[in-house]
């Protein structure tokens, strides 16, 4: 319904705290006794951080699932799904990146379900679930892409190379945990580009045609502290004063998520990310200012906005954000990012299809838009 804001049923969040003590006192908070995680491969197999959550939990922890995949594969969905209610816990815990966030988000509609085969799987995608889940998730993000805070699940069809949607009433995490030292372990190329996707949410939701009144003064307060944030990480790392700063941006406009559409930026992203395998991340980087560009004439007093937020006035709202990507070592065009010529015309004939892309601000109507944006991005 037009000029309605749906609130996700995310319960609380909780910022700059351990996350093991932060963990030790929800599970004690809402009573629950058998605790699963899903991990990052990477923070469970080269780190001892799962390991420390393992020892807090005590004999409350019953299993863990750490190979998720990149893009969320049916199959690797359906793989968390059988582990999952094979052990049937109380609560998930999910420590990492979108990915295993996404994951569990649809693995709680398949436990909810009781879904366990791809095929039953790809029924509901792009179909709204409205049944309660038998399950919820407490989210540790160690990246900035948001999905923590929106009730939209993502997973990928690898027949037809393309990430289905999957949304239900409480599939967001019931509690997110901003553990910003946590994050030191994230790779900085993954750091810095997921924040250009949180960065590519404010833009595109502030150049919507939403008139959600919490949209413009979120989304430019968040775009100032990533101009401050992200410079000060890449030039310290170890610095987490501006890891929180980030964390608290993302907050402030992914709570938006769901309640506003996005453009052609988010919408050729999705595909770029199916069809060539490119991190979301990535995507944001080299789209996001070239459809900037593109929106111009359409939207340019709201490009201005963007301008002043990023603390560059005198620039466009392209040459700004493009600055910003440079500024962090992160890849501008879709070369960088493996993507060929030989792909664009894929890539338009989905893109007419997406309904993101179809969201954007300035019509997209013929294949062509699309390439002028894909040249623009090249």
């Amino acid at each position: 319904m037009e000029n309605t804001y749906t609130y996700s049923p995310l319960d609380r969040v909780i910022w700059d705290t351990q996350a093991t003590d932060a963990i030790l006192n929800e599970v004690e908070r809402l009573s629950v006794n058998k605790v699963y995680i899903v991990a990052s491969s990477t923070l469970s197999k080269k780190t001892d951080e799962i390991s420390k959550i393992k020892n807090i939990l005590g004999n409350k922890f019953v299993g863990l699932f750490d190979s998720c995949i990149q893009h969320s594969p049916l199959e690797n969905v359906i793989d968390c799904v059988k582990s999952v209610q094979e052990k049937n816990p109380d609560i998930i815990i999910t420590v990492g990146g979108g990915t295993p966030i996404d994951t569990v988000k649809v693995v709680q509609l398949c436990h909810s379900l009781e879904i366990n085969t791809v095929d039953d799987l790809k029924k509901i995608s792009n179909k709204h679930q409205n049944k309660a889940s038998k399950i919820r998730q407490i989210a540790v993000p160690t990246t900035l892409s948001g999905g923590e805070y929106s009730i939209i699940g993502g997973a990928m069809d690898t027949k037809t190379q393309l990430k289905e949607r999957y949304t239900g009433n409480d599939i967001c995490p019931q509690v997110v945990i901003l553990d910003p030292s946590l994050t030191l372990h994230t790779p900085d190329w993954l750091w810095l580009s997921t924040a250009i996707r949180s960065v590519d949410h404010a833009v595109e939701g502030l150049c919507s045609s939403s008139t959600n009144p919490l949209m413009p003064p979120m989304a430019l307060n968040s775009l100032q502290l990533f101009a401050r944030s992200l410079r000060e990480t890449f030039k310290d790392r170890e610095d987490i004063f501006p890891r929180s700063l980030s964390q608290k941006a993302v907050w402030m406009i992914a709570k938006n998520l769901g309640n506003t559409s996005m453009g052609a930026s988010h919408g050729i992203g999705y595909l770029l990310g199916s069809i060539g395998s490119v991190p979301h991340g990535y995507t944001s980087c080299v789209m996001l200012p070239a459809v900037l560009k593109w929106n111009e004439s359409f939207n340019k007093e709201k490009q201005k906005w963007i301008s002043n937020a990023l603390g560059r006035p005198k620039l466009s709202a392209a040459e700004a954000v493009g600055e910003l990507v440079s500024d962090l070592g992160l890849p501008t065009t879709l070369g960088e990012v493996g993507i060929k010529d030989d792909q664009w015309d894929k890539i338009a004939d989905y893109g007419l299809k997406h309904p993101t892309v179809l969201s954007n601000p300035r019509p997209i109507t013929k294949k062509n838009d699309i390439i002028e944006i894909l040249k623009l991005a090249s």
